[in-house]
């Protein structure tokens, strides 16, 4: 299947295949942040719409800690569509009529990109905790790779939620000259010590997890997965609200009318906390969450007021900045700091806050005003096929 081929049908973006590509090889290795260098690079990616002759429509979607490049359809044989199924398509928010889509797995993950689970050339297994530490920076670096490989000159817009949307922000700030706008959506240009704290936690999870041998489980042929669902089930408690939880779950009790008067899970949300849990560990890998969280807690382009000014002052792009009323993990506060920095550098910026009782992961939602700010806001980017 082409890079370019149509896929848009009016029930999605149909049948679609993740493709991958290597990007840096021994001989032009990816250079990191932290002075190590990487090679070779593999990029999962995915695309959905058709690139126009002047190659300037184009849409990159950053995804979130756990997400992957299917962002949108379904592959042959399975039934689960992408994760953000909803938003792209043809009439959709990210409306693939008008717009060629891409989106790739981060360097450092585990869907197919290069990460600690790829194998370790110098020693012929998984890199485990060999892998270099990797940055939000060097994820765009290897995103800028892919937009090149693509053939694509300026993209019509960045957009991700969560740690995407550091991404998005990253790329107006390190190739201003490349993007058009950015849509940052629930997220931070830096985490706050609580959020830190979170990550921290979760990281110990995983690493105290008897079965994670130093992160070269692979050689042992088990993995962390008590650990690692204990993080995901804590994580998954930020990503929701106090009230959305309250209105789904409340004290009801699981398959049971009374108490057990023991350690089981009398609790319906205790069952669907280890459902998220149990789930999580058959589709990630633990090192792999461990490098992530770890780029999240790195994340910091401003600062000081020097380097804000120095790392904006090449900016163009306009920016649409979306937060939402219920999200206690990235607080519509910390999405209005990004908004003021911006603001006080003379850049084009768009705020709007929406009502929402699903905490953090309203960015995944369909929440009607939120759909036609950002398909508004991107319909008026990009020359349409």
């Amino acid at each position: 299947m082409s890079d370019t081929q149509p896929t848009a049908r009016r029930d999605g973006v149909g049948e679609v295949a993740t493709r991958f590509v290597e990007l840096f090889t021994a001989d032009a290795p990816l250079r990191l942040d932290s002075g190590a260098i990487l090679a070779p690079v593999t990029v999962a990616y995915e695309t959905y719409g058709v690139l126009n002759e002047a190659r300037n429509n184009a849409v990159l979607i950053c995804h979130a800690l756990s997400g992957d490049a299917h962002v949108a359809g379904v592959h042959a044989g399975k039934a689960n569509r992408g994760w953000w199924d909803n938003f792209v398509g043809p009439g959709r928010p990210i409306d693939t009529e008008r717009h060629f889509v891409v989106c790739s797995n981060v360097i450092g993950g585990c869907s197919g990109s290069t990460g600690p689970g790829s194998i370790n050339p110098a020693s012929g297994r998984a890199y485990g905790l060999d892998f270099p530490m990797v940055t939000t920076a060097d994820m765009v670096r290897a995103q800028r790779a892919l937009v090149d490989h693509l053939g694509i000159r300026r993209l019509a817009s960045v957009i991700g939620g969560s740690v995407g949307g550091m991404q998005a922000l990253q790329w107006t700030l390190d190739y201003p000259e490349r993007v058009e706008s950015a849509v940052i959506i629930a997220a931070t240009t830096r985490l706050s010590a609580q959020n830190i704290a979170f990550n921290a936690v979760s990281r110990q999870a995983i690493m105290t997890d008897p079965d994670f041998h130093d992160g070269n489980y692979a050689a042992h042929g088990v993995a962390p997965h008590r650990g690692l669902a204990v993080a995901r089930m804590m994580a998954h408690i930020t990503y929701l609200s106090e009230e959305g939880l309250q209105d789904k779950f409340g004290r009801n009790l699981q398959d049971r009318e009374r108490f057990s008067y023991g350690f089981d899970r009398d609790f319906a949300v205790e069952s669907y906390l280890h459902y998220q849990g149990s789930k999580f560990v058959q589709r990630f890998d633990a090192n792999a969450y461990l490098y992530l969280t770890k780029a999240m807690d790195y994340y910091d382009p401003f600062p000081d007021a020097a380097t804000a000014a120095r790392m904006l002052a090449p900016v163009e792009s306009d920016y649409l900045v979306c937060s939402f009323s219920s999200d206690w993990r990235f607080h519509s506060s910390r999405s209005m700091e990004l908004v003021e920095v911006l603001l006080r550098h003379h850049k084009h910026v768009t705020f709007q806050e929406f009502l929402s009782t699903h905490g953090h992961d309203s960015f995944l939602l369909d929440i009607p005003a939120y759909n036609a700010t950002v398909k508004a806001f991107l319909d008026r980017r990009g020359g349409g096929p």
